[in-house]
Formats: structure tokens, C-alpha cells, sequence
């Protein structure tokens, strides 16, 4: 696993609004039975109405014929590693360990981070790889494979 596989999200100076969004429309299999589907995908957005707006504008060109946005919730989503390689997005709990001085006793809390991967092994190194630049102790509590499809970044240039 090399260092240039997982990267941080575009570098900006503002915090991310993640907006897991369903979306429901009709496919066309390998046989050509056509099918009901749902698909999961995360965008990053101001408000749940932005959330909307941009998810269709994202799914417009791949999808013939009509599709409807059955769902958006807000995902709250402390940290995102990307690495181009990997097909699949997985929620990594993590736990922050820090010692609490007066009591004498470690205190942990709880983030969720994504990562993009192929498998569970390469979450969680892409996880450790993630986080060699925080100096912070922390434990890997959980890795869990998600239904996201695809996430989209606000890009303000463009």
C-alpha cells in the first residue's frame, strides 16, 4: 500500500456537509429484464435541498429515463480517505484515546471516518495509512462495508 494510494479529499478551508442520498430507478440487466434499484451515494452540499439538486444533476447523464430521490439524510462523517483503486466505500469507527488527568483514567471517543477500498484489509490499512499524519492514539473499533455507490465533493472552482 503506497503512500499516493489514499489521499485526504481536496484540500479546502471549509468543513464538508456529507448527505448520504437514495436514489430509485429503473435498469436494464444482462438479459434485459428490467429491474427496480436503489443506489446510495454521498454528496457533499450546504442543505438537504442543495443535497437533492446536486444529486440529480450527478446522476443525470448516466441514467435513461426517470429516477426519484426517495431519500436524504445527513451523514456525519468526521474524516474521508480516497484511493483511486478501490471499488467499494467502508465506514471505519475509530476510537480517539486520550487521558483524562484528574480522574486518571483513558477516555475514548468515537469518530467515523470512510475509506475507499477493495476489501476489509485495505480499509483498515488505509485507515492506518490516513492517520499517520495525526499524533493522536487511537484504535480501529470497527470496519463495515456501505452501500455507497459514489461520493461527490463540492468543487468551488468548477
Amino acid at each position: 500500500m503506497g503512500e499516493s494510494e489514499f489521499a485526504h479529499p481536496k484540500k479546502q478551508k471549509f468543513m464538508h456537509n456529507w448527505f448520504e442520498c437514495k436514489i430509485k430507478f429503473e435498469k436494464t440487466g444482462e438479459e434485459g429484464k428490467i429491474a427496480k434499484v436503489s443506489e446510495t451515494y454521498l454528496v457533499d452540499a450546504l442543505s438537504f435541498t442543495e443535497a437533492e439538486s446536486r444529486i440529480i444533476e450527478e446522476m443525470r447523464p448516466f441514467i435513461s429515463g426517470e429516477f426519484t430521490v426517495t431519500a436524504i439524510r445527513r451523514a456525519k462523517i468526521n474524516e474521508m480517505f480516497f484511493n483511486e483503486n478501490g471499488d467499494k466505500w467502508y465506514r471505519a469507527k475509530v476510537m480517539f484515546i486520550c487521558l483524562d488527568e484528574d480522574k486518571g483514567v483513558e477516555r475514548k471517543t468515537a469518530v467515523t471516518m470512510l475509506v475507499q477500498a477493495n476489501d476489509t484489509k485495505e480499509a483498515n490499512a488505509g485507515v492506518v495509512e490516513g492517520m499517520k499524519v495525526s499524533m493522536a492514539d487511537y484504535e480501529i473499533a470497527a470496519i463495515t462495508e456501505t452501500q455507497i455507490m459514489d461520493v461527490y465533493i463540492y468543487d468551488a472552482v468548477g
